[in-house]
């Protein structure tokens, strides 16, 4: 049986060879066409199919990226943990302020960044009794770092100056805050709170527009709790005790 089936297939390829050749003698230029259809047939389905396989690399890769932009998209819903305010973790302030005035607390503010500094403002807004507190700082925010509701209803507008302790807030940076805090946030109180000082000019465009300065010493005595809140503040400065 296997020799039978051989034979067929050598008389079919041989027949095959004659009617092959014998176009070749009757039409030539027909054959060429066909062999050059051949080909170009050939050579379209090889670009078909490297189409095909660069499609399915560009598919996984959009997909890859997808599953990678859905991930950070998950993590940035995350809040933000805000940073401790205590630089002691076994020292905790109560709600009610009743703190020893011996035990001040170090905040350890100048190692924080700027943004964590503004972090730092809001918990201890959010310590003290605020509500609706949000960091709101960045390209753009109009001079507001930080927004908050005080206990008693008011909106509170806070901007932060991670200052070094040899610059200090100048008028300049009181009279952008000014433009904007009252104007455009709503603030019912208005804060600047520093790690710094501020200059005298500045303390005195304070004092005209009702604006809270804290500089640094008064800050260090709100978060231990030895100083007032800035929303309880006299505009423009504080006094102590």
């Amino acid at each position: 049986m296997f020799f039978v089936i051989l034979a067929v297939l050598l008389s079919v390829l041989g027949w095959v060879a004659r009617m092959v050749a014998g176009a070749v003698e009757r039409r030539p230029g027909w054959v060429l066409v066909l062999v050059v259809m051949g080909a170009a047939a050939l050579v379209g389905l090889r670009r078909r199919l490297h189409v095909a396989r660069a499609a399915r690399r560009a598919a996984t890769a959009l997909d890859e990226a997808a599953r990678e932009a859905a991930e950070e998209l998950d993590a940035d819903l995350i809040p933000r943990q805000r940073p401790a305010v205590e630089a002691d973790p076994g020292y905790e302030v109560d709600p009610g302020h009743e703190v020893d005035p011996g035990h001040a607390v170090d905040p350890g503010y100048d190692s924080l960044t700027p943004g964590e500094f503004e972090e730092a403002i809001a918990a201890l807004c959010e310590r003290d009794g605020c509500s609706d507190v949000e960091v709101v700082g960045g390209a753009g925010d109009l001079g507001a770092d930080v927004v908050a509701v005080t206990p008693d209803g008011r909106r509170v507008v806070v901007q932060c100056k991670h200052y070094g302790e040899s610059n200090r807030v100048g008028s300049q940076d009181l009279q952008r805050f000014g433009g904007t805090c009252f104007t455009v946030h709503g603030a019912d109180v208005a804060v600047l709170v520093t790690t710094s000082d501020f200059t005298a000019p500045a303390m005195e465009y304070a004092d005209q527009c009702g604006i809270v300065c804290v500089d640094g010493e008064q800050l260090r005595n709100w978060t231990d709790g030895t100083g007032p809140c800035p929303w309880d503040a006299a505009p423009g400065s504080w006094t102590d005790g």
